[in-house]
């Protein structure tokens, strides 16, 4: 389906390969790039002015920052009021650690308990917008679920598969919705070999992470959220529990526009960017410290932190980038750390975050310990989702 953007409200442009920087169409429903095979970019037209009275106001979710995303029209918005997350000051463990600002983005507040919601609503929404009959996706369990509920919404089939292993509760919500869900033996990766398989006639379109230019967008609004949580200031650094990476790479790409926007004043620095992996999958770190090639052949095993468990990342390059480009780094965190993060965040803040939130923080601790983090720096940790749909992980360890 051609789309026309002449009545849009929308800045886009263009997409671009994130190889080469072969631009395709806009306007045409996308994949990954025809000639790198990886994935496509959405540019934006950045060179007029554009004020920060472009903000919807009234608007309490990720949509105020409509002329920065890639819908072109306003019916084919499908919402649930994602975004707008609560940026949270965390005074106890702030002073516990001598610590000066500590800070907590909470995207388990999200409409289905992750920050998937976003990436999700995006997708469905041009998916409607393109004339697609339906949408594929594999999935540790929270995109599979946020995919699920967008799709019942925008009237679309839903086909999720899944790992066996994943916690009861996120299959049972798939099917609530509607969903047709499909269980399969190992990680990610098998099932993304199984939706390949099933959607062998692309009649369906597949959803996976960075296999098609949207759900970027959807998360990078996370990046706008939190400058302008923050009065237009961004933190020192800041840790993000990055699998598949979209949030990492979408969150920085945010940042560079508010920068090319002058949204942010030309002192305010950007920050270091951490990736933080669970040890029993962590690729991006073997191929970030020169173990490996790329990710391609790595081993990973499964982990409480269902999210972290990608073996083989499509935006691999792309997360390397942001990290090199942010002066960033990546850290590992153990089985028994990400427990003790949630412990950390539920006793002493109220928080009960997914084990991936109680791995920034393990992250944090660690290097604060290395002195890679100092204490007076402004240190911005993401929670990607709600802890209660991993009570099947973490259930009687609450004190360790």
């Amino acid at each position: 389906m051609k789309l026309v953007a002449s009545d849009s409200f929308s800045r886009l442009a263009a997409l671009h390969c994130s190889a080469c920087g072969t631009k395709y169409s806009a306007f045409d429903l996308q994949r990954v790039s025809a000639c790198c095979n990886v994935p496509l970019v959405a540019d934006y037209d950045l060179h007029e002015p554009l004020s920060r009275a472009v903000i919807d106001q009234a608007d309490a979710s990720m949509w105020r920052y409509g002329a920065l995303l890639p819908l072109l029209h306003e019916e084919n918005r499908v919402t649930l009021g994602e975004g707008l997350t609560p940026l949270l000051r965390l005074p106890r463990l702030a002073a516990r650690y001598e610590l000066a600002h500590l800070l907590l983005k909470d995207e388990g507040q999200n409409p289905t308990g992750s920050f998937k919601a976003r990436g999700l609503s995006m997708a469905v929404s041009k998916a409607k917008e393109l004339g697609v009959d339906g949408c594929i996706i594999p999935t540790a369990g929270n995109a599979g679920v946020a995919m699920a509920a967008y799709c019942a919404r925008a009237g679309l089939r839903a086909v999720v598969v899944m790992p066996r292993h994943t916690p009861q509760a996120f299959r049972e919500e798939c099917l609530w919705y509607g969903a047709e869900v499909e269980l399969v033996d190992g990680l990610i990766s098998d099932c993304g070999a199984r939706v390949r398989q099933r959607n062998a006639d692309g009649a369906l379109l597949d959803i996976s992470t960075l296999k098609e230019p949207y759900r970027l967008e959807g998360k990078k609004t996370m990046g706008y959220e939190i400058a302008e949580q923050l009065n237009w200031t961004l933190p020192d650094v800041l840790l993000y529990p990055a699998g598949g990476g979209t949030g990492l790479i979408g969150i920085w790409k945010a940042f560079q526009e508010m920068k090319q926007l002058g949204w942010l004043a030309p002192d305010v620095k950007l920050p270091r960017m951490v990736a933080v992996q669970a040890e029993n999958c962590c690729p991006l770190l073997e191929t970030y410290e020169g173990r490996q090639p790329n990710c391609h052949a790595y081993q990973g095993r499964a982990t409480l932190a269902n999210g972290l468990a990608v073996p083989h990342p499509l935006g691999e390059n792309l997360m390397l980038r942001v990290l090199h480009e942010s002066n960033g780094t990546v850290v590992s965190v153990s089985e028994e750390g990400m427990l003790a993060g949630m412990r950390d965040l539920g006793q002493q803040e109220g928080l009960f975050v997914a084990p991936e939130g109680g791995a920034v923080w393990t992250a944090a601790r660690q290097l604060l310990a290395s002195g890679e983090i100092q204490p007076d720096e402004k240190i911005l940790l993401l929670n990607t989702g709600n802890g209660q749909k991993y009570l099947d992980n973490v259930a009687g360890r609450a004190r360790g």
